[in-house]
């Protein structure tokens, strides 16, 4: 390995200790995919944990200033193709390499950029922000999976943004109670916090469970060395749907709602051996 390679690696190494540190269940679900797509979807996601970082947790510094140089720093690492800031470099490799649209990292930024000035959100923006924020993080992925086969990836294009979806509306409803008494945000088009109810949550939960439905579509038609992977995080983030709607809107608005690790663990193993068997 040259002096090159060993930067490289180092940088894509840090995406993967990013997702270890934040985030148990799409640790679990990357080392379910096939090797080759480990580092490309760490580095995703150790860009997008950085960004949403900036918005949500560093209430002493100006984040609109934040958030503005790490928007221009990410394209100066695209372009160029070298970045001293890690998580960027290892980003811009990925991007290059599968030739992820500017367009989605735009929409991106323009989702966190929401975040800093949040008002309550008509259902326009509430979808701008939902594509923006998390759609677009499932057609990033997208992109490495189908590896330059366009016609795939627009024939997955809507079930991978589904699934997107699904997860950030899921994750909207398991933070509700911190998303409003921390950052005053509820998400949800016409949804009071204060009077927040069993209607207006079976309203969200419809919703959530078409995206669901939709998503598995495209799952099934994923390449074998990325479906195994992309299953364990629907199933989590399915069950942890479910525990979300066995409970009273009054439950949801006053603790968050979690998976424990032994259940993420065995939903693991049992999708494995499942998926050897031909059984899911």
């Amino acid at each position: 390995m040259d002096a090159k390679e060993l930067f490289d690696q180092t940088s894509l190494d840090c995406g993967k200790l990013i997702t270890q540190r934040y985030s148990t269940s799409f640790t679990l679900g990357i080392q379910t995919l096939e090797k080759k797509y480990h580092a490309p979807i760490y580095a995703i996601y150790g860009f997008v944990r950085y960004a949403d970082e900036i918005v949500d947790t560093f209430h002493e510094h100006d984040k609109a200033k934040l958030l503005a140089e790490f928007r221009r720093e990410t394209y100066v690492a695209i372009e160029s193709g070298l970045s001293l800031n890690p998580v960027l470099h290892g980003f811009q490799l990925m991007v290059n390499k599968y030739e992820i649209g500017l367009d989605l990292i735009e929409s991106f930024f323009q989702s966190m950029a929401m975040d800093l000035d949040f008002s309550t959100y008509s259902d326009s923006r509430y979808q701008e922000y939902i594509y923006g924020s998390a759609e677009v993080v499932g057609l990033m992925c997208l992109k490495v999976f189908v590896e330059g086969d366009d016609a795939m990836y627009q024939r997955l294009k809507r079930p991978a943004q589904m699934l997107g979806s699904a997860f950030q509306k899921v994750n909207f409803l398991r933070d509700i109670k911190s998303d409003f008494e921390e950052r005053g945000r509820v998400y949800f088009p016409g949804v009071s916090f204060e009077l927040f109810d069993k209607l207006a949550k079976g309203v969200i939960e419809e919703d959530i469970q078409k995206d669901f439905d939709e998503a598995l579509i495209g799952i099934a038609q994923l390449p074998e060395g990325a479906k195994l992977g992309v299953k364990v995080a629907y199933l989590y983030y399915q069950k942890l749907f479910d525990k979300i709607k066995s409970l009273s809107a009054a439950k949801i608005t006053h603790e968050r709602i979690r998976i424990p690790n032994s259940q993420k663990f065995s939903l693991l193993i049992g999708t494995y051996f499942g998926s050897k068997l031909g059984l899911s």
